[in-house]
């Protein structure tokens, strides 16, 4: 059983949260109207864009992806860079 002060805090937290709730009902209801607001505001058609723009950075990404640092000719490589080192370690190596 409870007491007389016991019941009166209770009902006191029960008044306190109820308060809380109601508050954050309506700031939700706030929020949701703002929402509706960007939504319809966010509807509305853009101008497309230039298309130049658009194909110069497709250009640059596929320009990333390519290695022009790489050979993929082992001999042209070292018979271009080394010359005749290469050519006298690999009969070193027979």
């Amino acid at each position: 059983m409870m007491t007389e002060k016991q019941k009166t805090a209770r009902l006191e937290l029960i008044k306190a949260v109820a308060e809380k709730r109601k508050k954050s009902a309506a700031f939700r209801l706030k929020m949701e109207m703002g929402a509706k607001n960007v939504r319809r505001w966010s509807d509305v058609e853009e101008k497309p864009r230039r298309k130049s723009r658009e194909d110069k950075i497709d250009q640059l990404i596929n320009q990333l992806d390519d290695n022009h640092n790489h050979w993929t000719d082992a001999e042209s490589y070292a018979e271009t860079h080394y010359g005749s080192v290469a050519r006298n370690t690999l009969k070193e190596w027979d």
